[in-house]
């Protein structure tokens, strides 16, 4: 009767005490969060027998990270100094005339190269043809008198030796045959001047080289005082490279020099990207500058294809020595901590382990390994930034000539 009289109350919208609806309202929620939760586990649930399905719980594996590797090789490496330098010419001659007058011809060109002797330029003769002749006569007189005198001398003297003359008089003849071979002596010197300045207006080249731009004309007066001169002449073959080295690098220097050593040295362009020439060392400097610290070195270059020019700035590798069956990487693959030096490797599984290594010197994009390394070990040399231990890579194939850095 209870019941029925509760439902009826319901019905006629009465409302059950508030304490039993709160309990019935956490279970309808409870139940319906039970559901929530059921449904989403059936979603999430992987299918049965699908291929690539992960295990419940298990995190998806890491893809390869791609890498270029190069093999460690073994080879040569060379131990260089180098230092900047300049172009310095063996002989440099600004041509001048040594006498006055027109310059008549000009046989050069230019930015011809000349032989040591040739002909240049010419200036007008007539002027020393002139001189040339008046000393010519002059001489031809003052011979002339003095035969005359010499025969006067050995009339005197067979005079002399009979008593038939004065003694004083013998004395005076002899005088003047001595003052007249004196004054054709002068005459011979003047003869011989004015056959020189002929020699002088015929201007010839005084070394083998390349003659400069033309600074004076034919047509104008010229003297031997101007300043200017007609042109410059500059030996290239051989030329020379004045460069400079650190003060600490002297003393293997002097080493190998004091042994006898004969020192390549090579010359490259600004970039130091293209070798111009290969020559050997001359000389060094007998003192270090203070200012700078360094000392200033001369190297030869036969320079036979006119390669290297005057003055032009060049960076010079001197090789001192050649170190023998290295361990070679690429510089790129060298990477510098705080703490080492190390590399990255490549186990044969494609996974990377990090290696210390001890490097020694470099040449071009070569770095030797002294220690850490064999040859045939694969070394990482690009694409190291993203690599830890234990990390898997994908290799790729390096790309031909491209120019690789090692990080700094």
């Amino acid at each position: 009767m209870t019941f029925i009289q509760h439902n009826q109350s319901i019905w006629e919208g009465e409302r059950p005490p508030s304490g039993g609806w709160r309990r019935r309202w956490w279970v309808w929620v409870l139940a319906v969060g039970l559901l929530g939760i059921v449904a989403y586990s059936q979603l999430a649930r992987p299918a049965k027998g699908v291929p690539g399905s992960a295990r419940p719980g298990a995190a998806p594996a890491a893809p390869p990270i791609p890498v270029t590797a190069v093999a460690a090789k073994q080879g040569d490496i060379g131990i260089y100094l180098t230092g900047l330098g300049a172009v310095t010419p063996v002989h440099t001659v600004t041509v001048k005339s040594r006498v006055d007058g027109e310059l008549m011809k000009v046989y050069y060109k230019e930015g011809q190269t000349v032989k040591k002797g040739a002909l240049i330029a010419e200036i007008d003769p007539r002027p020393f043809q002139a001189q040339l002749t008046q000393a010519e006569g002059q001489m031809i007189r003052d011979q002339a008198l003095l035969r005359n005198a010499k025969l006067d001398l050995q009339r005197y003297k067979v005079l002399s030796s009979q008593d038939s003359i004065a003694e004083q008089q013998y004395a005076t003849q002899k005088s003047l045959v001595r003052q007249l071979e004196g004054t054709v002596k002068f005459d011979q010197g003047q003869v011989d001047n004015a056959k020189l300045q002929m020699v002088y207006a015929r201007i010839t080249a005084p070394i083998s080289g390349r003659l400069g731009l033309r600074i004076v004309d034919p047509g104008n007066i010229i003297h031997a005082t101007d300043t200017t001169g007609l042109c410059v002449i500059t030996q290239l073959e051989p030329i020379t490279v004045i460069f400079t080295i650190p003060e600490d690098s002297l003393p293997p220097l002097l080493e190998k020099l004091r042994a006898g050593a004969r020192l390549t040295v090579d010359a490259y362009n600004r970039e130091q990207t293209l070798k111009i020439s290969t020559g050997y060392l001359l000389t060094t400097d007998n003192q270090i500058d203070p200012n700078s610290g360094t000392l200033r070195l001369r190297a030869e270059f036969a320079n036979k294809d006119h390669k290297l020019f005057p003055n032009q700035f060049v960076n010079a590798r001197l090789l001192l020595e050649t170190r023998r069956g290295m361990t070679l990487v690429p510089t790129a693959a060298i990477q510098r901590s705080a703490q080492a030096t190390l590399v990255f490797l490549v186990k044969p599984d494609k996974t990377v382990t990090v290696r210390q290594v001890r490097v020694g010197p470099s040449e071009g994009d070569q770095t030797a390994i002294e220690e850490g390394l064999a040859p045939g070990d694969l070394v990482v040399v690009e694409g190291a930034e993203r690599l830890r231990e234990g990390s898997k890579v994908a290799l790729k194939e390096a790309e031909p000539g491209k120019a690789r850095k090692g990080n700094q």
